[in-house]
């Protein structure tokens, strides 16, 4: 469905051996979008396949966004899959009862049976990266009782589900400096951690990845409302670099984060069309070294 000459959204990268755009598309808001805000069907449709049109060839997704949605979404955008189109999933977590949130899904069967889901929701045979969510660090799913899970249960069977060619390579998210090294051994292609502007308390584990030739994509990429995750756009840096290079605060935010590390991903997600646009263009803003200095003498904790 894509333009293989067009090009990738803030350069290419390589994931588990897969060329993709280093600017990509999260499906979490689009999972939320019928609760939130009454989006049919067919308008999220047309956002994955302007994504597509852009030159986003890497989606991140998983079963439990929406409940099943923003997978269903994706099948019935893309499907059939080409080469070109590189989907990645987590597991670690799973829908609860209906009426309740999430709750943690860590034990080594579990997390087959997420991945098993994510083939079946999005109609594929194999996954282009997984990766485990641990539980017990960061904000969010907590593991209590039979969920405290060693790391190194979990990654034989993710290994296996590897050697099956269920998924294509393994992905780490919300994992502490120790726990990435003692899975490299696994053969980590990816890591998803908490990381922006502001927050850069996992600045050592980013650069163990640039050092192992591992992927980045942070979420929480431009701050939370979680406690701990200042707003990038409300930064008066972010905001003055953005008048001066006529653009807009995310797009400074998220285009410091291309120019900080080769190994970054992008995977911002968005219900708006407009806003979809947005953030690929980010690609093609560029920071001057004033700015890069300015914004790097922001670094937090």
């Amino acid at each position: 469905m894509s333009d293989t000459t067009t090009l990738r959204p803030g350069g290419e990268a390589h994931l588990a051996g897969r060329p993709i755009a280093r600017i990509g598309y999260g499906t979490m808001q689009l999972g939320e979008l019928p609760v939130h805000a009454g989006v049919a069907p067919d308008a999220a449709v047309a956002l994955l396949r302007q994504a597509v049109e852009l030159g986003v060839n890497h989606f991140d997704t998983a079963q439990f966004y929406g409940a099943g949605f923003a997978n269903e979404m994706l099948r019935r955008a893309l499907a059939p899959f080409g080469d070109d189109i590189v989907v990645v999933s987590k597991v670690g977590a799973k829908t609860g009862p209906e009426g309740t949130p999430l709750v943690s899904a860590q034990k080594p069967h579990e997390l087959r049976e997420e991945v098993e889901a994510n083939l079946a929701g999005l109609g594929v045979d194999r996954l282009g990266a997984v990766n485990l969510r641990r539980t017990g660090s960061g904000v969010g799913l907590e593991a209590i009782g039979d969920q405290v899970v060693d790391l190194d249960d979990q990654l034989a069977e993710m290994i296996a589900l590897r050697d099956e060619g269920k998924i294509g390579g393994i992905g780490l998210s919300t994992v502490t400096l120790e726990q990435l090294q003692q899975a490299l051994p696994a053969g980590i292609v990816t890591v998803q951690n908490s990381y922006s502007l502001l927050a850069r308390s996992d600045e050592p584990l980013l650069e163990l990845a640039e050092r192992e030739g591992i992927t980045w994509a942070p979420y929480f990429p431009l701050g939370s409302a979680f406690p701990g995750f200042p707003k990038v756009t409300q930064a008066p840096e972010v905001l003055d670099a953005a008048r001066a290079l006529g653009a807009t605060p995310a797009q400074i935010g998220l285009a410091w984060l291309l120019q900080h590390s080769p190994q970054m991903l992008l995977i911002p997600g968005t219900g708006s069309l407009t806003h979809l646009r947005e953030n690929v263009d980010t690609g093609r803003v560029t920071l001057d070294a004033e700015t890069v200095a300015t914004l790097d003498s922001l670094a937090g904790d």
